[in-house]
């Protein structure tokens, strides 16, 4: 395994020790945005390991569930002064907030797809946010330098990193990138306004939610929200990007996201329906208005530019101690028969079932919050692509909006979890994929431009089986977190990190 011979056994293990001990005198936090996100899995970690998850855990054990992110979190301003009060600055008066921390960390990361060992990766910068009135806002900024031990480094996030070559930089040799989400919101009588680079996440899923999913890569977005009655209401521009390279002048071709989510609130039943429609190399904000149907919308531009789907979706909660969700996806079908019969390539469709456990105990006057989910998720051959490549698939920078595992592909995951006085977290998480190789099994695949319904399609032809384990253990402290991964079986990889908060 490339990144396992020089992997310092013995200085991690003093290191989780000293952490465990000294982090221990900390006060009970957690970390406080104006937003509740999806996770940040790649980059931009903060204090909070899974802040989504235990969201989500919280919902399955009897706060409100609303299955839409990023989104407000209403109890930040009225808690500002306790959850700001370690704030390197910090000012409150009654019309207006603010409070500025820096961040940072450093990582150990490598795997088998990577190919590399990235030692040290370091990165550092500003986490400020605040409100004035009915404006909220917020900002994590970072600067990143890694050092890379393979000759042809690849992106550990998936998006553009600058490589320096040794002769161009006195014989030193790195690779240099800057990081952001932000947020600035305006909550007015009628609604709320978002500017927002993050990553939308739509349905009652965590892993395998088909329209949009948390597993993608931030984007810039304007989005609506409002409310009547047991009724929200989600509309949705996101500026999407076609290749990962800030060199590449086709880059200069324009990718747009209009996605729309009704959630119907019921008590313990919740109901939505998502929407989206992609435009390449157009751009009709009469889409953005809510009440306009995408999918009729669709047929109103040349189908060459524009992608559409359709999703339906329910959750139904259960004595506050589980959750029982799923979700289907039409990305085209012939007729409803053609889906029945699901024999050729014009049924493209995609199905999400799963279910959430969790509880909450006391243990010695600390809360433990323990829980475990299960999914399924199945992908047909050609969902998300379309007629022509590196158009207007559902993707952004070559990875799907969607499921994480792209067309033509199958997943189990079931993973069990616990955070114990909001400080320790374990995560163990089981993946069974099968992934086909097959035409049709790639985002930029093609769908042919006639005679859909006499092409036959293949589900997972001779797909193999890839197991994987991933356990997990973090710390989040006040001013300090630590987190230890691994992935084992398949795609071995590690991950550590070490990061500050002031």
């Amino acid at each position: 395994m490339p990144f396992a011979a020089n992997f310092p056994i013995r200085s991690l293990h003093f290191l989780n020790v000293f952490l465990f001990f000294s982090g221990i005198a900390f006060s009970s936090s957690f970390a406080a945005s104006p937003i509740y996100s999806s996770e940040r899995m790649r980059n931009l970690k903060q204090l909070e390991t899974t802040p989504l998850l235990f969201e989500y855990h919280r919902m399955t054990t009897g706060t409100q569930q609303m299955f839409y992110f990023p989104r407000r979190d209403s109890s930040w301003r009225e808690n500002f002064a306790e959850n700001e009060k370690r704030a390197l600055i910090q000012y409150r008066d009654a019309k207006q907030a603010i409070a500025a921390s820096l961040v940072g960390g450093i990582d150990y990361r490598g795997g088998e797809t990577l190919g590399d060992t990235i030692w040290p990766g370091l990165d550092g910068g500003l986490y400020l946010r605040g409100y004035r009135d009915s404006v909220e806002f917020m900002l994590d900024a970072r600067i990143y330098v890694e050092n890379h031990s393979a000759s042809y480094p690849k992106s550990f996030d998936r998006e553009f990193v600058e490589f320096q070559k040794e002769e161009n930089n006195s014989g030193v040799e790195y690779a240099s990138y800057a990081r952001y989400r932000g947020m600035l919101a305006i909550n007015m009588g009628f609604g709320r306004l978002m500017l927002a680079r993050d990553v939308f996440h739509f349905g009652p899923g965590y892993y395998n939610n088909l329209t949009l999913n948390q597993y993608a890569l931030p984007y810039n977005t304007l989005s609506f929200e409002f409310h009547v009655g047991p009724l929200s209401v989600i509309s949705l521009y996101g500026d999407l990007r076609i290749y990962a390279n800030s060199m590449n002048r086709k880059n200069t071709n324009d990718r747009n996201l209009y996605a729309h989510r009704y959630e119907l609130n019921l008590g313990n039943l919740i109901l939505g329906m998502s929407e989206t429609q992609i435009l390449y190399n157009e751009n009709k904000v009469w889409l953005f208005v809510p009440i306009v149907p995408l999918f009729m919308e669709k047929g109103n531009f040349s189908e060459d530019n524009n992608n559409g789907a359709l999703a339906f979706d329910a959750n139904y909660r259960l004595f506050n101690l589980a959750r029982i969700y799923t979700e289907f996806y039409i990305d085209d079908f012939e007729s409803p028969i053609s889906l029945i019969k699901n024999d050729n390539i014009e049924a493209k469709w995609a199905w999400m079932a799963g279910a959430q456990i969790g509880k909450d105990f006391s243990v010695k006057g600390h809360k433990l919050e323990a829980g475990a989910i299960a999914e399924y998720a199945r992908v047909e051959p050609y969902v998300y692509s379309h007629f022509h490549p590196n158009t207007a698939q559902a993707a952004h920078l070559g990875v799907p909006l969607g499921a994480p595992n792209g067309p033509n592909s199958q997943t189990i995951d079931f993973a069990v979890y616990g955070r114990f006085a909001r400080r320790i977290n374990v995560n163990v998480r089981n993946t069974w994929l099968w992934k086909g190789t097959d035409y049709g099994s790639a985002i930029n695949d093609t769908t042919p431009t006639s005679n859909h319904f006499k092409l036959p399609k293949k589900f997972l032809d001779g797909a193999k089986m890839k197991y994987s384990l991933s356990p997990a253990i973090s710390y989040d402290g006040d001013f300090v977190f630590y987190q230890l991964e691994f992935t084992l079986f398949n795609d071995e990889k590690i991950y550590t990190r070490l990061g500050v908060k002031w």
